[in-house]
């Protein structure tokens, strides 16, 4: 029900004390009028801060996420790139030690000398190689001319060593003994020719 001045003289109060009344009513109303239209505009005000707030919260909670997925992605992709790094060397490695003992092989079949392969394998550039299914060097032909093109000085010449003439063969000149050996003949040819027939027991 409202305060009205009827109803305050209705109680027998004069019209000074009506109108004290009155006036401290309508202050204290006022006040209260006005603090519920603050009220009110500050709970209009609170759905957009809300949001603000809630925009901000996403903003903060993206960046969070945003900044651990980096941290671990780069970790990642470090120890990823580090891990292929080290394949691709044990692979280097492999791939060259195959290389580097069918080289060897070939440089042994152009009798290339075994004190001279080390110091070769050494100065070799495998990446122009290729190894075929086999184990075997590719193209093997023009290696070995390259070979003996560039190392004919460290290819040893093997003659044929010729037979003992100081203990020529068994059977040597002996027509008794069957088939004669012709290495045999021609040494002990050579003997009689420097130092004379031999003398017969």
């Amino acid at each position: 029900m409202s305060l009205t001045r009827a109803m305050l003289k209705g109680m027998g109060l004069t019209e000074e004390q009506v109108s004290a009344i009155i006036e401290e009513h309508t202050t204290v109303t006022n006040a209260l009028m006005k603090q519920r239209d603050d009220f009110k505009e500050d709970a209009e005000k609170l759905p957009e801060v809300q949001k603000q707030l809630d925009d901000l919260q996403k903003d903060f909670d993206k960046l969070k996420e945003d900044s651990e997925d980096n941290e671990w992605e780069k970790k990642y992709n470090k120890e990823h790139e580090d891990f292929e790094a080290y394949k691709t060397e044990i692979a280097g490695k492999e791939q060259t030690a195959k290389l580097t003992k069918a080289y060897k092989k070939l440089l042994a079949e152009c009798k290339v000398g075994d004190k001279h392969v080390d110091s070769i394998l050494k100065v070799t550039d495998f990446n122009s190689m290729k190894l075929k299914e086999d184990g075997t060097l590719d193209d093997v032909d023009a290696l070995k001319e390259k070979i003996v093109a560039d190392y004919s000085g460290f290819i040893s010449s093997e003659g044929t060593k010729g037979a003992d003439v100081e203990t020529p063969p068994a059977g040597a000149g002996n027509p008794g003994s069957g088939s004669t050996n012709r290495a045999a003949e021609l040494a002990a040819k050579y003997h009689e020719n420097l130092y004379g027939k031999a003398k017969e027991a």
